[in-house]
């Protein structure tokens, strides 16, 4: 047996000698996973690989809640093996839609189910590719992003974590202000000691006083013991004031006498304590605003104001919010009860067209509503709530042509598995100008690797090709 051999997972009662022959000849390792298996759920895949699953040999009554435990992997490329009689069970249909690459018929030849075997194995190995280089291409911890508002966003990260100054980050509600606080935290001096987050609009005002600084046994009925406050929690550390633009004026007053002296007093207390944190304050408010109706203090918003980030919306993030949509639905698709392939063309549409007046939040809670709700292998427009947004046309002829021009080479792209050579051949135009469109649409082709038509024959298809902005419904599509 080959060593470089690739494992195939078989589900049946057994495996006719011609074929297993023939998968060997592949480079097939085969691993016989028998029907009536009851592990199957707790099975673990360490890398893609491929799985046929014959219904046409299985004599025992198939354990369904069992096979979708097995199934829902993402990382096996699975094929169905069927007689004619087999797929007219609604149940056995239900499973390959949800879950399969595609099916083959009884009789048919060996080459035939290995060719299938090949493609979804192909697949398989795609699919993980992207995974890892969506992993490998997350800054700042789990914010994803590479358009130019998120570039700019990163690098006033790393600029900003390099002092102790104070931070004040501006952004609508949903916008992920906590996360940006979280990365320049994990990129400063202070790493290693304790981010203490506070919302200042979710705690009763009455309660933030004590909540920030803490106060001692017997400062008022019920305190039976010393608390230690938010503030000096975080000491040599840093502290995340969120909303700050709701804290109380009377609270407004002991934050910023913190701020000039560097020392907090619990409430019952009879000396200061000195304490050492770095402050990071979000607001959504507004808060020149704020200031002029007197609601926020002149000179603790100049305190708290030293350095500036404004966290974009994400009605601003372009072609990101569809690879953070894609990256919420890898996070979450184990909530769905099958395997949830992607997004379907309309759906991509609609989230590009849609507003999104909640931001990422509510990006969030779509994805993770759709994965729950949808009924086939891929969240439509409808399954988002977004059905109206499918249908709108480009608002200028300029945009008209733009998204001609974009589609155009994507598909081109896409026929030619990422060839440039060949796709500019297509489009009639040479591959230097193909790159200089590549770049004005914001796709993106990193790494190809073609083999030749002959090794493809002979060996499981290996194929890595990245475009960022392009489904992954369009890309099983075109295989």
């Amino acid at each position: 047996m080959n060593e470089d051999a690739r494992t195939l997972f078989y589900v049946g009662e057994k495996v006719a000698a011609s074929l297993h022959a023939r998968l060997e000849e592949r480079a097939w390792r085969v691993e016989m996973i028998e029907p009536g298996d009851h592990v199957w759920s707790t099975h673990r895949f360490d890398c893609a690989s491929a799985g046929l699953l014959d219904f046409s040999t299985c004599q025992r009554p198939l354990d369904f809640p069992a096979l979708h435990g097995l199934l829902s992997n993402s990382q096996v490329g699975w094929v169905a093996m069927c007689h004619p009689e087999n797929i007219e069970d609604a149940v056995v249909l239900r499973l390959i839609r949800d879950y399969f690459f595609t099916y083959v018929t009884q009789p048919t030849s060996s080459d035939r189910i290995a060719d299938a075997v090949d493609r979804a194995y192909g697949m398989a190995s795609l699919h993980e590719s992207t995974l890892k280089d969506e992993r490998d291409g997350q800054a700042e911890g789990e914010m994803v992003g590479s358009c130019d508002a998120m570039l700019a966003l990163f690098h006033s990260i790393q600029k900003v974590a390099m002092t102790d100054a104070p931070v004040f980050i501006s952004g609508e509600s949903g916008t992920g202000k906590e996360l940006t606080a979280v990365a320049i935290h994990e990129r400063s001096s202070r790493r290693d000691q304790p981010f203490v987050a506070i919302n200042c609009g979710a705690i009763p005002a009455h309660l933030l006083q004590s909540e920030l600084f803490g106060y001692e046994r017997g400062a008022f009925t019920g305190a039976d013991q010393r608390k230690i406050g938010r503030v000096e929690a975080a000491d040599r550390g840093t502290l995340f004031l969120d909303e700050i633009g709701d804290l109380p004026l009377e609270s407004q007053a002991s934050l910023l006498r913190f701020l000039q002296e560097r020392t907090v007093e619990r409430l019952g207390g009879h000396g200061p304590t000195p304490v050492d944190v770095r402050i990071i304050s979000a607001t959504h408010v507004e808060m020149k605003t704020a200031i002029t109706e007197g609601r926020f203090r002149t000179d603790l918003y100049h305190r708290l104001r030293v350095l500036q980030i404004d966290e974009p919306p994400l009605r601003a993030r372009g072609k990101d919010i569809e690879l953070l949509a894609k990256h919420m639905l890898e996070r979450f698709k184990k909530d769905a009860g099958r395997r949830v392939r992607g997004f379907a063309p309309d759906a991509i549409a609609a989230i590009h067209n849609y507003g999104w007046p909640g931001n990422v939040r509510e990006l969030i809670n779509r994805v993770r509503r759709a994965i729950v709700m949808s009924d086939g292998r891929h969240i439509s427009a409808l399954d988002l709530e977004l059905g109206g947004y499918v249908e709108i046309a480009p608002t200028s002829l300029a945009r008209a042509r733009e998204a001609a021009e974009r589609q155009a080479i994507e598909l081109a792209l896409l026929r030619h598995r990422g060839r440039l050579g060949d796709a500019a051949q297509e489009l009639g135009i040479s591959r230097v100008t193909l790159y200089r469109l590549l770049t004005a649409h914001g796709l993106r082709v990193a790494t190809i690797h073609a083999e030749p038509v002959e090794e493809h024959l002979s060996r499981p298809t290996k194929l890595n090709v990245r475009l960022a902005g392009i489904a992954t419904a369009d890309l099983r599509r075109s295989a």
